[in-house]
């Protein structure tokens, strides 16, 4: 009962940062500076929780004041902090909740199956292509039996392509907006055209058996 109550306050302090200093916490990332690199890795790791700010659009402003590498680092570490911080909470303060939000999704036993058969591929696999929305991976892998150093391993290396990928945009953008827009544009394609694939070519093997 105390660590649901905890995790609940933990919670509702996440989300009141999020919606009541989000404007506030942008313009302190503008500014840049040492402050600013904790305020948005702090913001960063809200927007895993309750995304105030669309993420692309985050990790592009983040890439825009701080450059490609260092931007990368600090959006990395920011959903790193919040995504761990979410499968903890999944495991140890809300794990009848999280049960109940993962019957909207019918195809989840089976994933959790794969999972715990092999978890670093599964986990790493569901990072490059989001096939199984993200916080829903945070919340399966919290309940299931996977090492929190594999979860761990697997969503930081998964995340790297996404996010340098953004950052890079967004530190070209006040260069060249179109050639910003249309690097993350075609990344999007490439994802939809693999998710694409990947729920067709199921689709066909469930229709054969």
């Amino acid at each position: 009962m105390l660590k649901k109550i905890i995790s609940i306050v933990i919670l509702l302090v996440i989300i009141a940062i999020g919606f009541f200093q989000k404007d506030e916490l942008l313009h302190l990332v503008k500014q840049g500076g040492a402050l600013s690199i904790f305020i948005s890795m702090l913001l960063v790791s809200i927007c895993v929780f309750f995304p105030v700010i669309p993420f692309p659009v985050l990790a592009g402003m983040i890439g825009a004041v701080f450059g490609t590498a260092q931007g990368m680092l600090v959006s990395l570490t920011g959903a790193m902090a919040g995504t761990m911080a979410f499968f903890f909470l999944s495991r140890y303060g809300f794990r009848d909740f999280a049960q109940d939000k993962l019957m909207i999704y019918p195809k989840v036993q089976e994933y959790d199956e794969f999972l715990n058969r092999n978890s670093f591929v599964a986990i790493l696999t569901c990072r490059l292509i989001p096939i199984i929305p993200a916080p829903v991976v945070n919340i399966i892998c919290g309940l299931s039996h996977v090492r929190w150093l594999t979860f761990f391993t697997a969503s930081i290396i998964g995340k790297v392509p996404n996010i340098l990928l953004l950052s890079y945009a967004g530190a070209s953008f006040s260069n060249n907006k179109l050639y910003s827009f249309g690097l993350y544009g075609a990344y999007m394609v490439i994802i939809i055209l693999i998710n694409f694939v990947i729920v067709y070519r199921k689709q066909a093997k469930n229709s054969l058996d």
